[in-house]
């Protein structure tokens, strides 16, 4: 039995999964599966994901969500801990397993989230939130359930008994830290376990994904709300907030459009999700999980990521991909 198996949920990947596989095989670490959870990628991303040391799981494009690809791929891992990572991440040092690991050497921390950055393409709010969701202090028992499965780690045992809900539009791993807390176990966060995550969505796709989430967010904290007035006041707060950064940074007028439509974008989503009625129509799921490609980013490696030695991608770079596999 491996230590940990690495959980990897795909769809369209090939300008991304190498990448996350080639920085998996770079780690300190060594002892670790990778099961890789294909939903039907119609691309080269099986092909590139089989040159390395992988396993394979396909599910069919319609049964997909966040929830049902994660259990299909925990039930095919063997390892103790089952680290989560999207397709379109990567990490930036060579000990991102270890510090991922770190905390679980308290048996009442059952779940550990690491940092996340974007690179010189990401959105600038898309920065900010980065920012504000990852910060740069890490916390052995945060008290309450946010998470984020693009970079994660969960212990076995405690998957088994509760696992994912498979119903959600998003958000599973909220719901699921939800539960870990109510049980008595704690979430902790690892500022030193770091990746990139590329997020390069249209305005359409990054609608989707505001909206979806706030739809299972309402099914996890029913008494949450968000109405018009929150959807005014968080564009105009954010806007305003992100603007006076730009500006601070000398970058106001390169910025502010981007920054406008990023948060309208995020807040009409989410004002949408919350008044969502009924259920979720399988064309709607479609439009939620499949909103479109993305571009390959290059990578960005600041001067406090630096620190530490970092992963050296530079053979991946500019490497064209073979999509005739």
């Amino acid at each position: 039995m491996p230590k940990i198996s690495i959980i990897i949920r795909c769809y369209n990947e090939e300008e991304h999964i190498g990448r996350l596989l080639s920085g998996i095989l770079q780690q300190e670490m060594k002892d670790f599966e990778i099961v890789v959870v294909d939903s039907g990628s119609t691309d080269a991303t099986l092909a590139i994901a089989s040159r390395y040391p992988i396993k394979i799981v396909s599910i069919k494009k319609e049964d997909f969500s966040f929830g049902y690809s994660l259990n299909v791929g925990c039930e095919a891992a063997a390892g103790e801990f089952f680290v989560i990572v999207s397709a379109h991440v990567y990490p930036i040092h060579h000990d991102w397993l270890d510090n991922l690991l770190t905390p679980f050497t308290d048996e009442r921390v059952g779940l550990v989230y690491g940092k996340q950055r974007g690179n010189e393409t990401t959105k600038y709010s898309e920065h900010q939130v980065f920012t504000k969701w990852f910060p740069d202090q890490s916390s052995t028992n945060q008290g309450h359930p946010f998470c984020n499965n693009a970079n994660a780690t969960v212990r076995r045992g405690l998957w088994e008994r509760f696992r994912y809900d498979e119903s959600l539009t998003g958000l599973e791993d909220l719901a699921f830290a939800k539960q870990l807390l109510g049980a008595g176990y704690k979430i902790a966060y690892q500022s030193n376990a770091e990746v990139i995550h590329v997020h390069n969505e249209s305005s359409n796709a990054l609608y989707n994904r505001y909206r979806r989430e706030a739809i299972a967010l309402k099914e996890i904290l029913p008494h949450e709300r968000f109405g018009f007035y929150d959807f005014l006041h968080m564009y105009t707060k954010n806007v305003f907030s992100d603007a006076c950064k730009a500006a601070r940074e000398f970058i106001f007028w390169r910025n502010i459009n981007e920054i406008a439509v990023f948060r309208f974008m995020q807040f009409l989503g989410t004002y949408r999700g919350y008044v969502q009625h009924g259920s979720v129509s399988r064309q709607l799921k479609e439009k939620f999980y499949y909103p479109g490609e993305t571009q390959l980013m290059k990578r960005d490696v600041s001067a406090q990521r630096q620190a530490r030695p970092v992963i050296d991608y530079a053979e991946l770079e500019g490497h064209d991909v073979d999509k005739n596999h």
